[in-house]
This record gives structure tokens, sequence and C-alpha cells, in this order.
């Protein structure tokens, strides 16, 4: 039995770690839209994400055309005004020793393939702005979650459903960008899309078609190697 399966899986194996390891965050997308029917199999793709005591604790909004134009304008005002509406804080200045390395890498390689230096904070301004123009995606997939407790676990469980989402854009052809930046305008995105208050936001999916000349696309980061984050007890 135990080769049976050993033999039923081993030829999926390949096909896996191509997508995972092809999956990156697309900084830059072709104005192509996606079909309805693509978009349709990545949702359905989406919902075998695991959660908690399986209560799938996610409802998924997928902005396109003229309501994404008025969400970018949107942003971008109230990013510009410091007008934040986060559900959730976050703040980078609390990465610390090996975290915030790669935190540093990660905004030196991008700002970098713009040519964009430390100093010049216009440049930097305006590579950041990218976010709320969604670098040029055509569509933005926004999972929403109820308030459980501490939201520790549903956030969790929102987590592995944007990965499972991601994981299909990459089998579908497609590319997206899990982007936090949306987050810090959950209550100026509920406004606009007519959300109830108690449906809570962490990030939003940029996706599309990834654009092969966008300089946010011409670099990839890698990854620690296990033997730094991975302990075995026997």
């Amino acid at each position: 039995m135990e080769k049976e399966a050993l033999e039923q899986i081993s030829p999926s194996t390949p096909i896996f770690k191509e997508i995972l390891r092809s999956r990156r965050s697309s900084r830059g997308f072709l104005d192509t839209p996606v079909s309805q029917n693509i978009i349709t199999s990545v949702l359905e793709d989406a919902t075998w994400a695991p959660s908690n005591c399986n209560t799938q604790p996610w409802q998924t909004h997928i902005v396109s055309g003229n309501k994404l134009k008025e969400l970018s304008q949107a942003l971008i005002q109230d990013n510009n005004a410091e007008r934040f509406s986060p559900d959730f804080s976050f703040d980078v200045q609390e990465y610390h020793g090996r975290y915030q390395e790669r935190y540093h890498h990660l905004a030196r390689t991008n700002y970098g393939a713009y040519g964009i230096k430390r100093e010049d904070r216009q440049g930097r301004k305006e590579v950041a702005d990218l976010n709320y123009k969604f670098f040029n995606a055509p569509h933005i997939a926004i999972p929403f979650m109820p308030s459980f407790g501490d939201n520790v676990r549903v956030g969790g469980d929102i987590g592995m459903y944007g990965q499972t989402f991601l994981l299909s854009l990459t089998a579908h052809g497609l590319a997206g960008i899990p982007q936090t930046a949306l987050g810090f305008f959950a209550g100026r995105i509920r406004e606009i899309l007519d959300i109830p208050n108690e449906l809570k936001m962490l990030f939003g999916i940029s996706f599309g078609y990834a654009d092969p000349n966008a300089p946010g696309n011409s670099f990839k980061l890698g990854r620690d190697p296990i033997s730094s984050n991975v302990i075995f007890h026997q």
C-alpha cells in the first residue's frame, strides 16, 4: 500500500515544485484582463485552503474595471493625506535581526531595479505609490474575514487562503502579489465596496498577466536554507 501511494504521488511532485518555486510577487502587470472563467477557476481552487474547524472564514471581493480605478484614486488620495484606516497594526520598524535584514534587502533590490537612490525621497514615493495603482493589474482580490477572538487563528486561515489563491494563479499562467499596504485603508475600501464594518481586512492580492518588462519584475528574491529555520526533534 505504501509503495502504491508513493507511485501515485511521485509523478505530480515535479509539477508541484515547479508551481511553488516559480511563484513570485509580481510588481508589474499587463493591462490585459483575465477571463471570468479563469478567475472563477482560481477562486474555486482557493476554497480548498485549510481553515480552523473548517470555518472557511473568507468572503472574497474581486475588483476590476471602473471600480478598480475609483478605488485606486481614493487610496492615492488617502495615502497622500495620511488618512489611514487599518483594521490591524503593522510597523516595519518592529522587524529585527535576520527579519529586518531580509526586509532591507527587498527594499534595496526593488528601488535599485528602478534606479532609485536612497536619498531620492520623491522617487521612492513614486515607487511606493505603485501599490495603490495595483502595479497596473486589471484585478484585485480582497479576502475579508469575520472577527473571532484575537483574530490570530482566522488571520492564519486567511493567509492559507491567500497562498492557495496565489499558487492557483501560477498554475493558470497568471501572476499576483499580496499587498499588506492595501490593508492600511481597510475602512476606505469597505466604504467604496459597501462592505459591513464587521468584516475585517488584512491584505489584497493584485493579479493578472505579469509584465516581463516591468522593472519590479527584473529580480527574484531567494530563500534562506532550511538549516537556518528548521529544528528536528527525535
